[in-house]
């Protein structure tokens, strides 16, 4: 039996069949689409490496049904920059080296984008630890990470104060 989604990723709109339903966005992502970016970690949901936003929020992609998103909008990390010009929080993360190996880099990116635009990144680094402590770095840039999102925040949040003024 073959299945029928769509679903629009970075931007473009893509009719996908399925053979199998039981196929989990990740996979879909990696192997029919190549979009290799979103990591397979644990593919059980613990470490955050395979973070992709849908429909604006960050979820664990290992864990959802692929047929269980039809219509919604997913953004990867091969979606986020503008051309040659990176997202904010690709920019703080080189310059606050919040990446080692890079391996669990682009679920940070996302999962910090995902923060961001869900409201709940604020300038407390306790509080960006805690809402981002889904995501594990095995070679402890955790500074460098926090420091990063709170750089990328302050800048994404300074156009909307000074458009306020």
């Amino acid at each position: 039996m073959t299945l029928s989604i769509s679903l629009t990723i970075n931007g473009e709109r893509r009719d996908i069949a399925l053979d199998d339903p039981r196929v989990t966005l990740l996979d879909l992502l990696r192997e029919r689409l190549d979009l290799a970016g979103t990591k397979k970690g644990c593919d059980r949901g613990q470490c955050g490496a395979c973070t992709i936003l849908v429909d604006g929020r960050r979820i664990n992609s290992c864990l959802a049904l692929a047929v269980s998103h039809d219509g919604a909008a997913i953004t990867t990390i091969e979606g986020i920059a503008q051309g040659d010009r990176l997202h904010a929080v690709q920019a703080a993360f080189i310059a606050h080296d919040a990446l080692q190996c890079g391996f669990c880099t682009p679920g940070q990116i996302m999962s910090a984008i995902g923060l961001m635009s869900e409201g709940q990144a604020g300038d407390d680094p306790e509080r960006i630890r805690e809402a981002m402590s889904g995501n594990l770095c095995r070679c402890g840039a955790y500074a460098g990470i926090t420091e990063a999102v709170l750089e990328a925040q302050a800048q994404l949040a300074a156009p909307k104060t000074e458009r306020a003024a």
